[in-house]
């Protein structure tokens, strides 16, 4: 395990700042990202920082967005982890191989996968797990399974 501070406001209304979040560095050992799994990762434009996210999109999806919605591979998601859905354009983007879309929860406020890519496999550090600190805000980090059940992989089509 590691821990997380978050330091900035890109995953509210899940993460505050100033929190600190459990990392378990061997979630994926023996399987891969799920969506949801909210992930803490090198920063692909500069490795030398972290950033926390959601992973939305898996490698061979396809993710749709208007100014207000997200759908992957012909799903629109409802999303109630999302405190302002905002994207600032339209875009569809196909998620390379071995490689993850994310986003923040907070959009508005965002610097994630619709900017600068997806992230490959190989940054990822782990899954954030629960919030440690400060003590009285202890949780587990909720993933939403519900909201992505009805997608359907590329390679299962």
């Amino acid at each position: 395990m590691q821990s997380y501070y978050v330091d900035g406001v890109t995953m509210q209304p899940l993460l505050d700042v100033n929190e600190s979040v459990m990392v378990n560095k061997t979630a994926y050992l023996f399987h891969a990202p799920e969506r949801g799994d909210v992930i803490v990762f090198h920063f692909p434009l500069d490795t030398s920082r972290n950033y926390i996210k959601r992973v939305i999109g898996l490698p061979g999806d396809t993710i749709v967005m208007d100014n207000t919605h997200v759908s992957v591979n012909g799903v629109q998601l409802v999303e109630p982890y999302v405190k302002n859905p905002y994207n600032p354009q339209g875009a569809t983007f196909v998620v390379p191989a071995d490689q993850y879309f994310v986003m923040g929860d907070n959009r508005q406020y965002n610097d994630d996968s619709r900017s600068w890519g997806a992230v490959p496999r190989s940054y990822i550090i782990g899954k954030a797990v629960m919030v440690f600190w400060p003590i009285l805000h202890m949780r587990f980090l909720n993933t939403y399974p519900d909201v992505f059940k009805n997608i359907k992989s590329p390679r299962s089509k």
